[in-house]
């Protein structure tokens, strides 16, 4: 199970101070979801605070100059780290809820070694 980089910005867009401290606000509010696994991956899933896609800077939604869709892209480590989501090293975005958006999908391989 890849990850369809054309879904993600070419490279990771860094948030703006104004746009961390919007995100920040929200960080107390996110919810994790408990491990779950497969035969190769570890999951689980993280949902946001509804009131935060508002905040999240436009160029990480698929239609950036729609209001009525509110799809994320997958996001880089360092964009979902940006917005006040904190996980152990390994996570990887892999997939949005589509009917609930703010729900965001992560997988790492099982038995999952930092490197050192």
């Amino acid at each position: 199970m890849g990850i369809d980089t054309k879904r993600r910005n070419p490279k990771p867009r860094s948030v703006t101070d104004e746009e961390f401290q919007k995100l920040q606000q929200f960080g107390a509010n996110v919810i994790y979801s408990p491990r779950y696994a497969d035969d190769e991956y570890e999951y689980r899933h993280v949902q946001l605070p509804k009131a935060m896609l508002k905040e999240i800077p436009r160029p990480y939604f698929v239609h950036p100059d729609s209001e009525v869709t509110m799809l994320l892209k997958l996001l880089w480590e360092d964009e979902w780290r940006a917005m006040g989501i904190t996980q152990s090293l390994g996570w990887e975005h892999y997939e949005v809820h589509e009917p609930e958006p703010h729900i965001l999908l992560f997988k790492r391989p099982l038995n999952y070694q930092p490197p050192k």
